[in-house]
């Protein structure tokens, strides 16, 4: 007996991914700024390289301004409300930023208006983890990483908190609350990595009573990545080349 397709709405959450592990960056569509930082809770400041937020501090070396973990929550609810095109880092101590060079500095404001890095975008002094750039309507988010677990532990970060709010969603209706959700762990996510270096569509869906899959789906390079989720029906009626149980 041929197995029922899924329809579209069957998909809790979708997520396009190509990874540069070269560059050390990662292409993006179906993530969003507050999913990110929530993942990055331990964050020290992030300087604000493009952006329109208006109650940030002011570094008077660098010219730039930046914000701090208190105001995170506000700088979230001001983008959510005016969505724009950002660009920021983290860093661990405005002390650092006034060591910055005139040719670091440069290399900053390069990165925020072309969104590529000539070098390596982290810095020595500000002992950066990442370079987060996104357009206004986060339909192409690239991020730079320095360390691959970082980004394997992102997104099992996003399917994780997407199983935890539907089952958050859910939970009046359930007889017990105490029940251990299941969850994706970054060493899967890394078991996949030859196929995010082609770009993949990774699409997650309740499997069972208790337990979630995630469908992988390799995507043909001449595709266009901020077009990905507004042609999912296309790319859906592929079969997926692999299946993650959690």
């Amino acid at each position: 007996m041929a197995k029922k397709e899924k329809d579209i709405d069957e998909y809790l959450t979708h997520l396009y991914v190509h990874v540069n592990e070269v560059e050390h960056f990662a292409l993006f569509s179906g993530i969003s700024v507050q999913r990110f930082i929530r993942y990055f809770s331990d964050l020290s400041s992030l300087l604000l390289l493009k952006h329109r937020y208006e109650d940030a501090s002011f570094n008077m070396h660098t010219q730039l301004e930046f914000i701090v973990p208190e105001e995170y929550n506000r700088f979230l609810k001001d983008f959510a409300e005016r969505p724009t095109a950002l660009c920021f880092l983290d860093f661990a101590d405005e002390r650092k930023l006034n060591v910055l060079s005139p040719q670091e500095q440069a290399e900053l404001l390069y990165i925020a208006h072309k969104k590529e890095a000539f070098r390596s975008p982290f810095y020595h002094h500000l002992q950066n983890r990442f370079v987060y750039l996104t357009d206004e309507g986060e339909q192409i988010t690239k991020i730079y990483f320095r360390d691959i677990e970082d980004f394997n532990n992102l997104v099992a970060s996003i399917f994780n908190q997407q199983i935890s709010d539907k089952t958050k969603s859910t939970a009046f209706w359930r007889k017990k609350n105490n029940i251990v959700l299941p969850e994706l762990s970054s060493q899967k996510v890394e078991t996949y990595a030859d196929c995010f270096e082609d770009g993949v569509l990774m699409s997650l869906f309740k499997l069972g009573k208790t337990n979630y899959g995630i469908e992988i789906r390799s995507l043909p390079e001449n595709i266009f990545p901020d077009e990905v989720l507004s042609d999912l029906k296309h790319h859906l009626d592929k079969q997926a080349d692999f299946l993650i149980e959690i």
